[in-house]
């Protein structure tokens, strides 16, 4: 179901001043690499350069779970995560966290209760790696045991964050529980302890809800965000010593956001989401080279390279920004500001990281309303809705085959057709409720439902 939002396309607060659309176009489909058939690895959360967009490969567009048309497998996964499915070759991974006695609680849905899981019980923070062609568990670690130090959101879990892996090593963050790298044969290479990383809402500070943010592996370095209550930080460490290549203290109120990659001139740069900080920090050293302060007050969404732009956004509290900024952005930077390509000031969204495919980029609020922009202009292209509005929507979307997939939080994936208008191929059921970004792996699409994780392909 598709309803109509009575609105007119939205303007650019500002205009583009930068490259034309084809290149534009085209860059954003190679900077960074998207995955491709014969480049199938899906490495980190929402893929390569958190991406979320293959090419190369035909991508199913109907399924049924309950009869089993069109799925290859479906395993059973202990516990409770929202952390999404890595693929390296022909294997999976994922982490869970497993309570001693008896299932976790998960409330989904449109509510606003800050209060986080009253749950004193001990848990077992597990790695598990599965066969990609048969869905078949061939490995479990367990990182740590122990009562969580930090409690949850009614809606999240203790393993939130996405692993990484770069062929050779698997990172997976588990906030005050730690970090720790295997090879992907389960052997643990190294692990850092970071004491106590309390994710709450910064005007509640015993509304504890549970550390989000996902490792990301470039160039031989992890990096870390940590935006905590108390003393939030960046961090880069050796991917295979583990030992810290540089630290950034950062003025931050808790975040939920994934760093993310982009270039820089001959160099990269480290990305990130934020409140008092949004901004960009050299790989190699971690100098700070330019930020922008506002937004809303809990970031969530990744921030994604288009081309030549970082998008970024976020939604709670007054301000429901899109930022889109040059990659040569410098210093302190505001929305008038040459290094801000466009902006729309009451647009953002609140929970899901942005998609960017070709010269569109596709953007969803929590209930289901999709907006679509261009991504030179910032022109609003239409905005609709998805469902009925009773529904939540936490999962990012993914794309590849010309289709762009949104799933909610009760399990039902709208397909859509990759254009200027809104085109709604199918309607899916998962049968189970459904909080995790898919990853997509060649030409199948891996969905981590709440007890299993089910691969989708012709």
């Amino acid at each position: 179901m598709t309803t109509r939002i009575p609105q007119h396309p939205a303007q650019p607060s500002s205009p583009r001043r930068s490259a034309p659309l084809a290149l534009l176009a085209a860059c954003a489909l190679v900077v960074p690499l998207a995955a491709t058939a014969e480049n199938a690895d899906w490495p980190a959360f929402r893929g390569r350069g958190s991406q979320g967009v293959v090419s190369g490969v035909t991508l199913p567009t109907t399924w049924n779970v309950e009869t089993g048309e069109t799925v290859r497998w479906k395993t059973e996964v202990p516990g409770l995560g929202h952390s999404s499915p890595v693929v390296w070759g022909n294997r999976v991974f994922l982490t869970t966290a497993v309570r001693a006695e008896g299932e976790e609680s998960l409330k989904v849905g449109l509510y606003g209760d800050i209060q986080p899981v009253a749950d004193d019980s001990p848990h077992s923070f597990q790695v598990l790696a599965l066969d990609l062609a048969t869905g078949k568990i061939l490995w479990t670690r367990t990182a740590y045991e122990g009562v969580p130090e930090v409690k949850r959101h009614t809606k999240a879990s203790h393993a939130n964050s996405t692993p990484a892996t770069d062929g050779e090593h698997l990172v997976v963050m588990f906030g005050s529980e730690g970090l720790y790298c295997y090879d992907l044969e389960g052997e643990l290479l190294w692990s850092k302890d970071f004491g106590v990383l309390d994710s709450g809402f910064f005007m509640v500070p015993t509304a504890q809800w549970g550390f989000a943010s996902s490792p990301l592996i470039h160039d031989g370095k992890v990096y870390i965000q940590a935006d905590v209550q108390g003393q939030s930080f960046l961090a880069a460490f050796d991917v295979t010593t583990g030992e810290q290549v540089w630290r950034t203290d950062r003025d931050e109120v808790p975040t939920w956001s994934t760093p993310a990659i982009a270039p820089r001139g001959d160099g990269w740069q480290v990305v990130v989401n934020g409140w008092k900080h949004i901004g960009g920090y050299a790989a190699e050293t971690g100098e700070e080279l330019w930020k922008i302060t506002g937004g809303g007050d809990i970031p969530v969404p990744t921030p994604i390279v288009a081309g030549d732009l970082i998008l970024i956004t976020s939604a709670h509290g007054r301000e429901r920004p899109i930022y889109a900024i040059e990659t040569s952005a410098t210093g302190e930077i505001t929305v008038e500001s040459e290094a801000m390509a466009w902006h729309q000031e009451k647009a953002g969204n609140y929970m899901q990281t942005p998609i960017v495919v070709g010269d569109l980029a596709y953007f969803g609020f929590d209930n289901g309303v999709i907006s679509v922009y261009e991504v030179e202009t910032g022109k609003r292209l239409y905005q609709e809705r998805l469902g009925g509005g009773q529904t939540g929507f936490t999962a990012s979307p993914v794309a590849g085959d010309g289709k762009v997939y949104f799933t909610s939080e009760v399990g039902d994936t709208y397909v859509l057709k990759h254009g200027r208008e809104l085109e709604l191929l199918a309607t899916n059921e998962l049968g189970e409720t459904f909080m995790s970004t898919p990853a997509i792996a060649g030409d199948q699409i891996l969905f981590r439902a709440r007890h299993h994780l089910i691969a989708v392909g012709e």
